[in-house]
């Protein structure tokens, strides 16, 4: 039984997927659509998008500039987490859609829509990240998805593409250029095509954001990033505002082939993917962060939080940012970045992305204390104590093992 709907706001991007999918659901279910898409820093990916929109059956085209928000309410959480899944991923993708969904949710309450709906696949992680955050904000609103919809036949980018060409829809996908993208002021990603064989090495025309290595620089270059709890605020020590802070490393970062990172990841549906990431700012930003609170954070602090980071990652990697453990989370990151104020200078060089100096003045770095020189300030004899107390298990068990051992070898012998 087909769900009823009077009009549904779809979250759409121009691409590929959406641009079939606007038309396939007003056609389907008889339906209004109204087109709204998010400026998260996609550079020229909105251009003409109203009109595209418009052109593919929509009845309103919504764009809403969410960069601000998307940095402060965040990529900014994220950064202070330090969260990064599967040790690679710095997870540009996952954190935008919370966002984009939301305001998605926004618009359907103005325009008193009873249904949302997205493009994305059957097989991603982006149904989840939608669709849990429609739960978590409306749950009343229908959810037109039209990947899981028996009736949609476009089940491969080529039958898309036909599609989209048959009805006049521009694109700029073709089935020599067939990556699927997501971009955003934090990365931008790239799957598809010869990806698909985790044989084939990456090629350099994919590149968006950053330079191939080897036609980086032959020099490298310097940045210093200034942070006040925990948040970056200025480069060089000039104050910046956070859009225009990420536009510039990206710049930088990328001119540097800096950011590259080709990844074969666990998806949350259970299935793996391969994916190449350009995250050049992002990954200055990340170095920076965690330069500066290895001077900032006691060991025990450190030690923990790196525990709590990779959970962190599950949550934005599993769309699951509208939860109270995210916002518990969240309080838990911005106490322990409190002292996090301070500069770490980056070096930049051939893909390189380097920590080589940092300061704070709640740095609990001590030259004095930390020297091999031994002064007033430690008391070498207080580590005699100390090693026994802690090796005093080991002790026990080594005793226990040579008392032991030769009724072992005996027994060993008479078998």
């Amino acid at each position: 039984m087909a769900t009823k709907v009077k009009k549904v706001v779809l979250a759409y991007s121009g691409g590929l997927d959406t641009s079939v999918i606007l038309p396939w659901i007003r056609e389907t279910y008889d339906c209004e659509v109204i087109a709204y898409a998010a400026e998260l820093g996609q550079g020229d990916e909105l251009k003409a998008i109203r009109k595209k929109a418009l052109n593919s059956g929509a009845s309103e085209c919504v764009i809403r500039d969410l960069r601000s928000e998307f940095v402060e309410d965040f990529l900014w959480p994220m950064v202070r987490s330090g969260a990064i899944y599967e040790r690679n991923y710095m997870l540009g993708t996952s954190i935008a859609r919370p966002l984009i969904a939301k305001e998605q949710v926004r618009v359907a309450h103005e325009f008193g829509a009873d249904a949302v709906g997205h493009g994305a696949t059957g097989k991603g992680n982006d149904q989840v990240r939608f669709e849990l955050t429609y739960m978590a904000l409306d749950p009343t609103l229908k959810i037109i998805a039209p990947w899981k919809d028996q009736r949609f036949e476009l089940r491969s980018r080529e039958a898309a593409i036909d599609y989209a060409r048959a009805r006049g829809i521009p694109i700029e996908q073709s089935r020599k250029s067939i990556y699927s993208r997501d971009r955003n002021l934090w990365h931008i990603s790239h799957e598809g095509a010869e990806l698909e064989s985790t044989w084939n090495e990456p090629q350099d025309r994919m590149l968006v954001l950053s330079v191939p290595i080897d036609k980086a620089p032959n020099r490298p270059a310097y940045v210093e990033v200034d942070f006040e709890a925990g948040v970056p605020v200025g480069l060089n020590g000039k104050k910046m505002d956070g859009v225009k802070l990420i536009q510039t490393l990206n710049a930088l970062g990328g001119k540097h082939a800096v950011g590259q990172t080709d990844l074969v990841e666990n998806r949350l549906v259970g299935m793996k993917s391969r994916g190449v990431y350009e995250t050049p700012g992002g990954t200055i930003i990340y170095e920076a962060h965690r330069a500066l609170e290895t001077v900032c954070l006691d060991r025990e602090t450190l030690h923990y939080k790196q525990q709590v980071m990779l959970r962190y990652a599950e949550l934005v990697y599993y769309g699951q940012w509208y939860t109270p453990l995210r916002e518990a989370l969240d309080a838990f990151f911005a106490r322990l970045a409190k002292p996090m104020t301070g500069t770490a200078r980056i070096k930049l060089y051939k893909g390189n992305c380097r920590a080589v100096g940092v300061k704070s003045k709640f740095s609990m770095y001590m030259p004095d204390l930390a020297s091999f020189t031994m002064g007033a300030e430690y008391d070498s004899t207080d580590a005699i104590g100390f090693i026994r107390l802690l090796g005093l298990p080991m002790k026990v068990n080594g005793i226990v093992q040579r008392q032991t051992a030769p009724r072992k070898a005996a027994k060993a012998k008479r078998r």
